[in-house]
């Protein structure tokens, strides 16, 4: 297998792709694809060219270094790829090749920012499944600390989906990044990429003040699907609340009274 049929089967795992899905991406048939990927067939420019878009690479990238050696990996990742440097993202998969959701705890989140493009770090890493994510895309568990980001409380689990492209990332929606100088955070985020490569994380919790991070800081964005935690939800017992109920009960009676 050559290096080229080596990165294309890599980064479409990383993706979390099956052969048909990649396939229908690129518009080639799967059995071109598998022949790719087992090294009886060569890509053509044109077809490079939309695998190394896809993968956020380059096509001297792709066919000149093995990115599924950890090491040349690393390296690569220290370079620029056309104005971005190069995210790979480490995934592991069950018996069944289904993709697992690993979990990241607050005790590895320091290990994290080192091992999270490595496989057999992420490998290490307590992973489960989840039927309700069982769909396309890759899914990461992140325990929050803290209490910026109240009513959640400190310890909660937060499940993110894996997001590849930053520019769209969607104003006062909540994250986890992934960066150099703050660690592993959960913010809301206000998305000004375009206007001068920042992101400004807002806390939920009033106390704390919003705060911009580059780009160049961050590592990796998770877009937050749901969230774990051993504190069940309180009850409002507000007056309105309280109002909404009386009334609800006095229609009741009303009813029960007419008939």
């Amino acid at each position: 297998m050559g290096v080229i049929s080596e990165n294309i089967k890599f980064f479409r795992k990383q993706l979390g792709l099956t052969q048909e899905q990649l396939a229908q991406k690129i518009g080639i048939k799967r059995s071109l694809l598998g022949a790719y990927e087992e090294g009886r067939a060569e890509p053509g420019l044109e077809t490079l060219t939309v695998l190394a878009r896809l993968f956020g690479a380059t096509v001297d990238l792709l066919i000149s270094e093995s990115l599924s050696d950890p090491e040349k990996r690393k390296e690569a990742m220290t370079k620029d790829v056309e104005g971005k440097r190069l995210r790979v993202l480490a995934i592991t998969v069950d018996k069944d090749d289904k993709e697992n959701i690993q979990l990241v705890p607050q005790k590895a989140a320091a290990g994290y920012l080192n091992g999270y493009s490595d496989p057999e770090y992420v490998a290490e890493l307590p992973k489960f499944y989840l039927p309700i994510f069982s769909g396309s895309g890759t899914y990461r568990a992140f325990e929050i600390k803290g209490d910026s980001m109240l009513p959640l409380p400190s310890g909660s689990l937060i499940i993110g989906q894996y997001l590849d492209n930053w520019n769209s990332v969607k104003d006062q929606q909540t994250y986890v990044l992934v960066t150099v100088s703050e660690g592993i955070v959960y913010k809301r985020i206000h998305n000004n990429i375009k206007k001068n490569e920042t992101l400004r994380l807002i806390s939920d919790n009033p106390a704390y003040e919003p705060y911009d991070v580059n780009v160049e800081d961050v590592l990796e964005i998770w877009e937050s699907k749901a969230y774990i935690s051993t504190d069940f939800p309180k009850p409002d017992m507000s007056v309105e609340k309280l109002s909404a109920i009386v009334s609800g009960l006095q229609k009741q009676v009303s009813k029960l009274s007419n008939e």
